[in-house]
């Protein structure tokens, strides 16, 4: 897939899995739960022990059954490690002008982060694919539906604090996708090693953003 029909994907799914810290041992059982529960999108954050090689490996495991990106991105340098070992996506909680332009030039999806509405346009216009709205769970769904008015053409990814109760709230109001962690990776399940637990969120999860749109009109 090309950088156009990854970024149509993500917006399609409307979930993105953050996967923080996860033990190598234990990265292709989670990554396989998400997937069976229909999670197409999987982010790896850089500050996981290991993050390039387990982003490679789910990469050549997993194939076009998942796009597999990078997280916590912080520079420029990071973001071409991430994208040497093979990330469709870089995702940051910050805004740096020049990791937006390095991950466009090398034809990957640049997401990174924001807050304010001028943080939001100006990355926009200097070259984001996706605005990552960071902490989310701070701001509100509210937030979202404010700012669709005067920037509804900016395509929006609200991240922090996303949970099974506010999902379809935060889709309603105008986002094109939620990024989820903790409420998706249950950390004692994945302690456990009971994945099944991660499925079952998953599918969840899958359930109520796709159907978020649909049940507004009920």
């Amino acid at each position: 897939m090309d950088k156009l029909e990854h970024l149509n994907r993500l917006k399609q799914s409307k979930l993105v899995a953050v996967i923080r810290k996860p033990k190598r041992s234990q990265i292709f059982q989670i990554a396989e739960a998400l997937i069976d529960g229909g999670v197409e999108v999987l982010e790896v954050t850089v500050d996981s022990p290991g993050s390039f090689e387990m982003i490679a490996a789910l990469k050549e495991t997993f194939g076009d059954k998942a796009i597999v990106g990078a997280g916590t991105v912080l520079d420029a340098e990071t973001a071409k490690r991430a994208i040497e070992a093979g990330s469709d996506f870089i995702f940051s909680p910050i805004f740096d002008q020049e990791m937006v332009s390095l991950t466009n030039r090398y034809g990957k999806i640049s997401i990174p982060g924001v807050m304010t509405p001028t943080e939001i346009v100006k990355a926009y216009q200097m070259g984001a694919d996706l605005l990552k709205v960071f902490p989310a769970g701070s701001l509100g769904p509210k937030y979202f539906k404010e700012l669709s008015g005067p920037l509804g053409h900016i395509p929006l990814m609200p991240t922090g604090g996303v949970t099974l109760d506010n999902a379809a709230e935060f889709i309603r109001n105008g986002v094109v996708a939620v990024g989820v962690g903790s409420a998706l990776l249950d950390k004692r399940a994945i302690e456990e090693e009971r994945f099944d637990v991660i499925r079952e969120t998953a599918q969840k999860f899958v359930e109520t953003v796709r159907n978020a749109l649909s049940r507004e009109g009920e």
